[in-house]
């Protein structure tokens, strides 16, 4: 699972996922001192450009899920697709952190569960690409202040966003852990 392209499914599986490509780069830090997290094991995962997601809706695919290690500046990054939207969530990506790979690997003692949002302009924009089938129609219907995750607040939690659709998007996130 440690990979910084996660569009590709591995193992026996050999599916990709298509969409409006992106990098997600993600940079963690010490919630009270602002100090980079080194070593810092971040799992990322969201969905499909078609609002699903990998082993459960698409059950013979695992793509759109992996982990990367913060380098000394706390930094990481994800190539991948930008997430659709489906009914009753805003768009975001789930994000999972821990003190290190090894504590990754075993799955538990995450530091930190949070999930990042994604601006609505960038969102439409994004969903005007026949490949998000419903997403536009999906946002149309939410916001982030009735989501039932990030309604409890989600300044923290909203990337910012630069791209376009035809060079791809990059998606940037300070994670304070």
């Amino acid at each position: 699972m440690v990979r910084p392209n996660i569009t590709s499914s591995i193992g026996d599986l050999t599916g990709t996922a298509d969409g409006v490509p992106a990098t997600v780069q993600l940079t963690v830090v010490d919630a009270v001192t602002g100090d980079p997290r080194p070593g810092a094991a971040v799992y990322l995962w969201h969905c499909t450009a078609a609002g699903q997601y990998s082993i459960y809706e698409v059950r013979d695919q695992n793509y759109l899920r992996g982990v990367q290690v913060a380098d000394d500046a706390g930094r990481l990054a994800f190539t991948t697709v930008f997430p659709g939207c489906y009914p009753g969530r805003w768009p975001h990506a789930h994000i999972e952190i821990y003190d290190s790979l090894s504590e990754a690997d075993t799955g538990s003692n995450a530091v930190r569960t949070s999930q990042l949002a994604l601006p609505q302009a960038d969102c439409e924009a994004v969903y005007a690409d026949t490949r998000y089938e419903n997403s536009a129609a999906n946002l149309s219907r939410l916001s982030l202040n009735r989501d039932g995750v990030f309604a409890d607040g989600w300044a923290d939690q909203l990337a910012t966003v630069s791209g376009s659709n035809d060079d791809g998007y990059t998606v940037s996130l300070l994670v304070r852990v």
